[in-house]
């Protein structure tokens, strides 16, 4: 069964004991952290290797690994193939900074963006405007409504009902 499959099976678990889960993903995001913290700080490095040994270089389990991977792939320059990745899987972590930092506010992961971390690769001003980017871009915005009695909004002058309101 490949690494992937089992991680959902473990951090997913519909039998898993509620409290125990809840614990499970506390020690996970700790980890989580402090391996984005890592990265972050080395920026300019870019990481690769196999599954184990990148596990072993951040001082974790292959399951930790694992979920790492799957929550880090949609920032990466180029995915890996988590799907069918093992243990002696060859894989990179050079990930778009600024993908990576506005999926963190996607998943409203504020223990992640709000990293000290982040403050030597971008500005406040630019962590705010992707922070806006990224909000602004699950946003739907309803078009106003236009009532049959409206000036028509192709500039006409004419109402819409006798405009192009008709059709």
């Amino acid at each position: 069964m490949a690494l992937l499959q089992k991680w959902r099976d473990i951090a997913y678990s519909e039998k898993a004991d509620k409290g125990e889960l809840q614990k499970f993903w506390g020690r996970y995001f700790e980890i989580e952290k402090q391996i984005y913290a890592q990265l972050l700080k080395n920026h300019e490095l870019v990481l690769k290797g196999t599954v184990k040994e990148l596990a072993e270089k951040f001082g974790i389990d292959i399951m930790a690994m694992t979920g790492f991977l799957d929550g880090i792939n949609d920032s990466l320059v180029e995915p890996n193939p988590i799907e069918e990745m093992e243990e002696d899987t060859v894989v990179s972590l050079e990930y778009d900074k600024a993908l990576l930092y506005k999926n963190m506010v996607a998943a409203e992961a504020d223990w992640l963006y709000e990293l000290p971390e982040w403050e030597a690769i971008f500005d406040e001003e630019t962590r705010k405007a992707l922070y806006k980017e990224q909000k602004s871009s699950t946003t739907i915005v309803k078009e106003a409504k236009i009532y049959p009695n409206d000036p028509c909004p192709c500039g006409s002058g004419k109402k819409y009902k006798k405009c192009c309101g008709r059709a």
